[in-house]
């Protein structure tokens, strides 16, 4: 008899190899599982754990994982999701990505905490995971198939009630940001799609009937639908009501809206961008992801029964940051991203880029300028397939800068490969914070430090230590929320979200967790992250941001300025409060030191 397992979990992860095509069931320790929760802060675990010394995130032993946690399948609200977590082919260090979908519930049913893909398949296949028993099928008439017509076909083929997430051309082609995509979302950033695509691996199928039981069903029910109740309320409006996109404006006002590869923080034809004035040239639908009560998705109509959901993130990628003012022509780029499996922020931000140099220039592609709509989508093609130019564009703003040369890597939009979101870091000055010091890259979800900007607590032009505090506040929230897994969207209908989380689990697993405890948890995690960056080579001058930023004023806003000086001010003092880099002594905590949280878990 084994250990007893905790409520909501199935205390183990399927190690997938498919050079082999064997499966193995490995047992996850209770300590694992409470000190690191699942989603992210497991993922961070396991890649610790499962990656060994291989440093090349498409090698054939490079470890790719899909993780659940405890909260899937429950009747909590926005709780259907997964984490996708691996080493980065974009910035070799780590990435995890989120995605909501049925496919998370199905996953989990199959028997297991999360799913270890390690290996390369000889030929083109499938992965399918039919209640714990694992085979693979070949599937080379799907080479080249967009993620919708991959989707589609093998539900056709293998059965309706199997949830399939796969990867479009632009993995198949080893797009160092290329996406895995199920039921038209995605685990978007980092490369996830081209880490499936270098095992040839076309699909995960899953499917299962093991459920998992919770300690307190009825006080669980009761919780979730005051959770519901709630999420439907005002925190959530404006994303009801016109979506993120409605951002977009918001961020002109305050000239905070990239444009032009970051050259300006406005842009002057953002009107016709934003959802208010789209939504009277396309019709529109609302959804919501499986299990959300919040219902945040708008699709708009492209003709021909086509539709699109439309985010801020995509919205400003192709738009603005492009100079392109046509909605048609953005909704149609960002259609056509999805069919080819690309993260929308890095392929703007990369083709933006591009088109900086070719004003400069310094790339003979005269063809690819701001503002040229047919440009952006030839541009968007030619990166799917890996053709042509797309082939250099396909590595991503920093190796392409490398190849280019003439100092352009001083305005790639990029911290440590990512492409950089739309945030305009000298307008928003503890963003840019959490810009240089996240573990992914320059990323908008794994810190919230904008809340930070926009509240009264800071100066949002003028950054100083006085601001550390909440951005790491905003960074430890985040890495729990993504632990649990839970939208984001609804962090602002907790009062006290630490004590909600605690009950939360508690009513699922039966622990005696307190909102301290989870506190602790939240470091933890941000620091397993840190750990494995340090072993795959991060060095602290990697925490910073482009030349751009610390060199040159917003044009349109002078007194939106950010020196090196100050930023580096602020990097070091991030770093001092979190306890784990010492220049002085040159040692990380964790690694030249033993960590107790993290080496008994792994034994």
């Amino acid at each position: 008899m084994g250990d007893p397992v905790p409520f909501g979990y199935h205390g183990c992860y399927l190690r997938v190899d498919v050079s082999r095509g064997s499966v193995d069931r490995i047992p996850l320790a209770e300590a694992v599982l409470r000190q690191f929760i699942g989603g992210c802060g497991l993922g961070a675990w396991l890649l610790l754990k499962e990656s060994g010394s291989c440093p090349d995130p498409l090698a054939a032993d490079a470890p790719l994982m899909f993780v659940f946690s405890q909260l899937v399948g429950s009747p909590l609200t926005t709780s259907a999701k997964f984490a996708v977590v691996s080493r980065s082919p974009l910035t070799d260090r780590i990435n995890d990505s989120l995605a909501s979908s049925g496919f998370a519930i199905a996953g989990k049913r199959c028997g297991s905490d999360a799913i270890v893909v390690t290996g390369r398949a000889q030929e083109l296949s499938v992965v399918i995971i039919d209640d714990g028993r694992v085979r693979l099928e070949t599937v080379e008439d799907l080479r080249g198939a967009t993620c919708a017509v991959t989707e589609k076909t093998l539900k056709a083929r293998l059965g309706h009630d199997y949830q399939i997430a796969s990867i479009g051309p632009a993995g198949e082609h080893l797009v160092r940001y290329a996406t895995i995509s199920h039921d038209g979302r995605h685990a978007g950033r980092g490369g996830s799609g081209a880490v499936l695509g270098s095992k040839n691996v076309k699909a995960i199928a899953v499917r299962g009937t093991r459920y998992c039981e919770w300690a307190h069903p009825r006080e669980l029910t009761e919780y979730s639908k005051n959770l519901s109740k709630r999420s439907f309320g005002p925190a959530t409006a404006k994303y009801r009501e016109l979506g993120t996109a409605t951002n977009l404006l918001t961020f002109n006002r305050f000239g905070a809206l990239p444009t032009r590869n970051f050259q300006t923080g406005t842009f002057d034809e953002a009107a016709n961008l934003s959802p208010e004035q789209i939504r009277h040239t396309h019709s529109r639908t609302r959804a919501s992801c499986v299990a959300c009560t919040i219902g945040c998705e708008h699709i708009y109509s492209l003709g021909d029964n086509n539709g699109v959901r439309l985010e801020y993130e995509s919205l400003f990628a192709l738009g603005p940051l492009c100079g392109v003012s046509d909605a048609d022509t953005v909704l149609r780029a960002s259609k056509l991203c999805d069919e080819l499996g690309i993260d929308t922020i890095s392929v703007g931000g990369t083709i933006a880029f591009a088109m900086e140099c070719v004003e400069r220039g310094w790339l003979d592609e005269p063809w690819l300028t701001f503002g040229s709509g047919d440009a952006m989508l030839r541009a968007i093609e030619l990166v799917g397939r890996r053709q042509g130019l797309g082939n250099l564009l396909a590595e991503g703003s920093r190796r392409a800068a490398q190849a280019i040369g003439h100092q352009s890597i001083a305005f790639a939009p990029q911290v440590k490969g990512l492409e950089i979101p739309g945030y305009e870091p000298r307008a928003l000055q503890t963003m840019a914070l959490g810009f240089a010091v996240g573990t992914r890259g320059a990323d908008h979800n794994r810190s919230g430090a904008y809340e930070v900007d926009f509240s009264d607590k800071v100066d949002r032009r003028r950054v100083t230590v006085d601001a550390v505090h909440y951005a790491i506040e905003t960074e430890d929230k985040a890495a729990l929320m993504d632990s649990l897994i839970l939208c984001k969207f609804l962090r602002g209908v907790f009062e006290d979200f630490y004590a909600e989380a605690a009950d939360m689990l508690n009513r699922v697993t039966g622990w005696d967790t307190t909102s301290d405890e989870l506190r602790e948890t939240a470091k933890r995690i941000v620091h397993a992250k840190r750990r494995f960056n340090l072993l795959a080579g991060w060095t602290p001058d990697e925490d910073t941001l482009p030349e751009r930023f610390l060199s040159t004023p917003l044009p349109n806003d002078p007194a939106a300025a950010l020196s090196r000086e100050q930023l580096g001010e602020v990097v070091a003092e991030y770093h001092r409060q979190r306890g784990c880099w010492q220049p002085a002594d040159g040692y990380w905590d964790g690694v030249s030191r033993p960590n107790p949280a993290l080496d008994s878990a792994s034994k």
